[in-house]
């Protein structure tokens, strides 16, 4: 039996890219949300789930670390995933005659250089892979989609111009879930990540990472979101590196666990090479 790897998406979206370049022996099962691609997992019909959680020109993906405590599932493995934008258009097609680009909200900013340039116009679609899908529909030389190269292959869309970001290191780093956790130390260079809630005492927060400093862990990543429709009910997520086995890790957790209220380890997973 085929093993699926679910996304959000259409065929030709940037997280579709992610799970061929992460996953390429399993089936990418495109998902209508970040939330249908969990279920999937969940119920079943796929076994695991590869979500994007920031991207170095646009910051963090909105509801993703929200959704990560309460989804049942666990971090695995990490991808980043290089996101090169490309101007795609029917076949025929000439950049001199594309006025309009349609993407993602997000894309767009991303390539404002090159379409000021060139006279384009920025047009808002849900999704950049359903931009390729209608540019191809649609037949007209005019309009064109700002997409992955894997888009344009699907929907048979000629790729105009190439890479036209305006950042060279526009990347998106993805969690890739599953049912169960994977606590093996599977590489020398391990990551940890984690969400928490600090008690309701003075300095709280100051005295639950000193554990990290006084113990030389390395932590990459400290994001606070409110939770339950409340000012007052922060929760906190942080990567670091190491494995909660290793000595110092073991320490700096044992005492950011005292200043806590509520602490939960959603993976631990080797780290992408890019990182290094």
């Amino acid at each position: 039996m085929t093993s699926r790897i679910a996304f959000q998406g259409e065929p030709g979206a940037y997280s579709h890219q992610a799970c061929h370049d992460a996953r390429p022996m399993m089936e990418a099962l495109p998902c209508p949300s970040f939330e249908d691609a969990i279920t999937a997992v969940v119920e079943g019909r796929a076994d695991q789930a590869m979500l994007p959680v920031e991207n170095t020109t646009y910051g963090r993906v909105a509801d993703i670390h929200r959704l990560l405590p309460g989804s049942g599932l666990h971090i695995v493995d990490e991808a980043f995933v290089r996101v090169h934008i490309n101007l795609l258009a029917v076949p025929g097609a000439a950049l001199e005659d594309v006025t309009e680009a349609h993407s993602h909200l997000v894309l767009l900013p991303q390539c404002a250089s090159f379409l000021r340039q060139h006279g384009i116009r920025g047009w808002v679609s849900p999704d950049n892979a359903r931009a390729a899908r209608d540019v191809a529909e649609w037949g007209d030389r005019s309009k064109a989609a700002l997409a992955s190269e894997l888009a344009g292959e699907i929907y048979g869309l000629d790729v105009l111009a190439r890479h036209i970001e305006d950042h060279d290191r526009n990347t998106t780093r993805f969690l890739i879930m599953a049912p169960d956790a994977d606590t093996t130390r599977r590489a020398d260079h391990m990551m940890t990540s984690f969400v928490f809630r600090v008690r309701n005492i003075p300095a709280a927060l100051y005295k639950a990472m000193g554990g990290f400093a006084t113990n030389g862990v390395n932590m990459t990543k400290l994001e606070s979101y409110m939770v339950g429709g409340s000012f007052t009910a922060t929760q906190f997520y942080a990567d670091i590196e190491g494995h909660p086995d290793d000595a110092a890790v073991k320490l700096a957790m044992e005492e950011l666990a005292y200043f806590t209220s509520e602490l939960r380890i959603l993976g631990t997973y080797p780290a992408d090479p890019a990182r290094d």
